[in-house]
């Protein structure tokens, strides 16, 4: 027996990562899984290293309403309802502050915070009239706390606003039985971060941050992944309107 057999899971941004490494332990505990992503070869790999137990489509625009909502409906209708939805796709442009522009923040807002709104809108009727879920969520410690090693104000602040809104899906869903919680990830080792260049050398941030974390080292995708799966199983029924750090407690142990 699975943790989530018989439950219906939509994951966004399965291409790699956080996202592909939930995807697989979804469908490796009993769900349907139905992913997406802008990049269609990764998803593409995601679904063959799933033998075919995840569904992907791709590429599939979530920072287009329209797209976000044609997504959430083909998804739904692949299987008859949602009762998982986990918000992990997002991307950012990160700078020192001075260098942000008012695009870099516009499109960072868009691409990390706006595509929750619309996936969530989407699939909310879907997720009342399967009466109730989870639907998962993934902020920052960066929604939080500054970040001097990287600099990322307007990451921080989308992250901020999923972070806050989380507690606002929460309130609204819970006359339906919908379940509204946040992941607040520290610093996962994963192929955005490592092309962020923060693991480039010995010397760079990655390495330095994983020395000095209480744990030894620094994130896997796999480790969000469990935290997720336990969201979204029944074991964490009575977990509600919050944000969980994962960070090997670096935020708060010096």
């Amino acid at each position: 027996m699975g943790r989530l057999d018989g439950k219906i899971a939509l994951v966004t941004g399965v291409a790699g990562g956080i996202g592909r490494a939930a995807a697989l332990l979804f469908a490796a505990e009993g769900a349907k899984v139905v992913g997406c992503d802008m990049n269609a070869a990764g998803a593409a790999e995601t679904a063959s290293l799933s033998g075919g137990a995840v569904t992907v489509m791709a590429p599939v625009n979530l920072a287009s309403e329209d797209g976000a909502k044609a997504w959430v409906d083909e998804a739904a209708a692949l299987h008859g309802g949602i009762d998982v939805l986990y918000n992990n796709a997002g991307t950012h442009r990160m700078s020192a502050f001075a260098a942000v522009t008012a695009d870099d923040w516009h499109y960072t807002i868009r691409h990390d915070l706006d595509i929750v709104f619309y996936v969530t809108s989407a699939a909310w009727p879907h997720l009342v009239a399967r009466g109730g879920g989870s639907i998962i969520n993934m902020a920052s410690m960066s929604a939080i706390r500054g970040a001097a090693f990287h600099q990322q104000a307007a990451h921080g602040a989308a992250k901020g606003g999923v972070l806050s809104v989380t507690y606002h899906f929460a309130a609204a869903g819970g006359p339906h039985r919908i379940r509204a919680n946040a992941i607040m990830p520290g610093l996962i080792r994963t192929p955005a971060t490592e092309a962020d260049g923060i693991y480039d050398t010995p010397d760079s941030p990655g390495f330095q941050m994983g020395a000095a974390n209480p744990l030894g080292r620094t994130g896997l995708p796999e480790d969000v992944a469990k935290l997720a799966l336990f969201l979204a199983s029944d074991d964490s029924f009575y977990v509600n309107a919050t944000g969980i750090p994962i960070d090997g407690g670096q935020s708060v142990i010096a």
